[in-house]
């Protein structure tokens, strides 16, 4: 592990243990204009990491809890090395007592990630990865179980919300996969699905925030991603991307083939 990702690594539980964990189930909640849930811990969550990262390596930091303006200026501004960060992410599970939640910090170069780090506070497991230098969860090497080798053994990851009608009607009648979970938090279903834990994953459109950390410790865990059109997961719409994702290449490949032909 560099010097770097371990700074990132010590700063995000000191702040997930000082910062969320004393506030789960005490604050109160607000709705955003997109109908999502805002609390005092997402705020205070990013404050603090904002001043911590900035201290750690003096690129700027996009939240998710910024202006629309504010996180395009700072991605158009950030191609030589931006924070990313989603302060709680499931902060509706944070404030109903359901007990998976994350805090995601991405380290991103010319609009791809270089470090991604996922931490559950309730559960105390620490997600990390650098490019190149494989994907962790406390010291112990991503996957810690290998997948199934057919897609029908398959648990699958499925956010419905987000999918077309036409999909998550066709997933609900005739899904090629063995079981389905959703539990409410990309950046915990990126490492869910790095870990073993699933094995595939769909998601209808997720904002660089959800995606930035999960999808380097999916990769470097020897997993594969994609959106609905575009094999090159990278491609498209930075703000809004589909996911499609296996644990390994040819799952992700059986999985794809199957979403593609409903869409």
């Amino acid at each position: 592990m560099s010097e770097l990702l371990q700074q990132v690594c010590v700063a995000v539980r000191k702040i997930g243990r000082e910062q969320v964990m004393p506030r789960y189930l005490k604050v109160a909640h607000e709705r955003k204009t997109d109908g999502s849930l805002l609390t005092e811990a997402d705020v205070a969550t990013q404050h603090a990491l904002i001043e911590e990262l900035s201290r750690i390596a003096p690129y700027p930091v996009l939240g998710e809890e910024m202006t629309e303006a504010e996180q395009e200026r700072l991605w158009a501004e950030g191609q030589d090395g931006l924070w990313c960060v989603d302060p709680i992410d499931g902060t509706t599970n944070f404030v109903t007592g359901l007990p998976f939640f994350a805090i995601s910090v991405a380290l991103i170069k010319q609009g791809r990630p270089m470090i991604g780090v996922v931490y559950d506070p309730r559960g105390d497991e620490l997600f990390y990865a650098e490019a190149g230098g494989g994907a962790w969860l406390d010291g112990d090497r991503l996957p810690i179980k290998p997948p199934p080798p057919v897609l029908k053994r398959c648990i699958a990851g499925v956010d419905f919300k987000r999918l077309t009608r036409p999909l998550a009607i066709r997933l609900a009648g005739e899904h090629p996969y063995s079981s389905q979970r959703n539990l409410g938090a990309s950046t915990l279903d990126w490492c869910y699905l790095a870990a073993g834990r699933l094995h595939v994953y769909l998601h209808g459109g997720q904002k660089l925030w959800d995606y930035a950390a999960g999808s380097l410790i999916l990769l470097e865990a020897g997993g594969a991603a994609a959106t609905f059109d575009q094999d090159d997961f990278w491609q498209g719409d930075v703000w809004k991307r589909p996911v499609v994702a296996g644990l390994s290449p040819e799952l992700l490949d059986e999985w794809r083939r199957w979403v593609r032909a409903g869409e």
